[in-house]
């Protein structure tokens, strides 16, 4: 085991002295969007995105976040159900007016886990505060302004010709790498139609942890398709048995659903367990913990990139404000509105620019604005809380 990496500091964001606001009103909403097309992984299918959003106000100004949790547990254990009572039960108890960001998540350790629920109130008062400061969050997070590259994920097909058609569809834009989904038995067959049709594309896989150990030889064979990475081939909780994996392959294997906070990132580093981690700032704790681990991974001379969780446009607009930290070297699942939602409940959508980037959203906060009509036009239930 590589001890360095229990022992390297991370420097800590300016957003963390940022002080909590008196809140007047919060609000827990549920929305549900229908998708373009269902999206399906190797765990589950999904044709709606049913999203819990939190609005915080405070003298008139108000800030959005999206918890990244599920209805149901086929990606995580939290769901939209338990961030419900453990923000109102817990979370929300410890909150008071004046008191730092940073104060506020240490005074939330003692909450084991349940990093989506913390990532959304995190969420909602740093885009609250930086829209009372008329900054964006990126701004006040200490991060440049920056283009950010784009990615898209496509869920698993019926077929490979279907497959080849949706690779088809994606590259009919500039996207910069295009994500795979996986699973027993689509899988090699599949990402090697994929690369015979497209030697040169930035190509990834990603299982969601469908495979074992005991698969390391079908595994293998993936490395003769130069992809830039497979994302977590095993068990979501394992870090492990992809250390013992990653020593078979010549592809990097990426941890995601391992990774829940920096602890994670430094025991996946220290057994040299990925070349690659994909930080779901959503996932891990909020925008602050995010930055740890991706100082850390860059100090270790890994790549990260911000994975997606098929957000709303509040979700997005947060990925891409973590993307202009300097240590995300590769394209995150960061894709065109449109490839989602019809009508999103943001404007504006994210699109492309002829060369594949998408320019930072330019307004206060998180850049986008919250059109409330379509919140209320898709809301299943609305909480008032205060």
């Amino acid at each position: 085991m590589d001890h360095q990496y229990f022992h390297c500091p991370v420097p800590a964001s300016p957003a963390a002295q940022a002080r909590v606001p008196v809140l007047q009103k919060i609000d827990l909403i549920t929305v549900s969007l229908p998708f373009v097309k269902p999206f399906a992984t190797s765990v589950h299918s999904w044709a709606v995105k049913e999203a819990l959003l939190l609005r915080l106000e405070s003298e008139g100004v108000v800030g959005w976040a999206e918890c990244v949790a599920d209805p149901d547990p086929f990606y995580a254990s939290e769901t939209t159900h338990t961030v419900r009572h453990v923000f109102k039960d817990f979370l929300l108890p410890m909150l008071t007016p004046g008191q730092t960001i940073g104060a506020l998540l240490q005074r939330w350790s003692p909450v084991r886990g349940h990093g989506m629920a913390k990532a959304m109130v995190e969420n909602a008062l740093l885009d609250l505060i930086a829209r009372q400061q008329g900054r964006s969050l990126h701004e006040l997070l200490g991060l440049p302004t920056r283009r950010i590259q784009s990615g898209i994920s496509l869920g698993i097909q019926d077929s490979i010709p279907a497959l080849l058609d949706a690779v088809a569809e994606a590259m009919s834009r500039p996207y910069h790498r295009v994500k795979l989904k996986i699973m027993q038995g689509k899988d090699v067959e599949w990402i090697g139609a994929v690369r015979a049709a497209y030697p040169q594309l930035a190509l990834m896989a990603d299982a969601n942890g469908d495979y074992r150990l005991e698969h390391a030889p079908l595994l293998r064979e993936l490395d003769a398709f130069q992809l830039t990475m497979i994302e977590q081939p095993l068990s979501y909780s394992d870090i492990v048995q992809h250390a013992a994996l990653q020593r078979e392959l010549r592809t990097p294997l990426c941890l995601d659903e391992s990774i829940h906070d920096l602890d994670d990132a430094r025991s996946a580093l220290a057994l040299h367990a990925c070349r690659v981690v994909n930080i779901k700032q959503g996932r891990v704790g909020g925008m602050i913990e995010s930055l740890r681990i991706a100082a850390l991974c860059q100090r270790a001379g890994i790549d990260v990139w911000s994975g997606g969780m098929d957000e709303t446009g509040i979700g997005r607009a947060f990925n891409l404000q973590l993307q202009a930290a300097p240590g995300f070297t590769l394209p995150g699942d960061t894709s065109e509105t449109a490839r989602y939602f019809s009508e999103d409940i943001v404007d504006p959508p994210v699109v492309l620019a002829d060369d594949g980037f998408i320019d930072m959203p330019g307004g206060a906060g998180i850049g986008v604005a919250v059109q409330e009509d379509r919140v209320d036009r898709y809301t299943l239930q609305r909480e008032h809380i205060r």
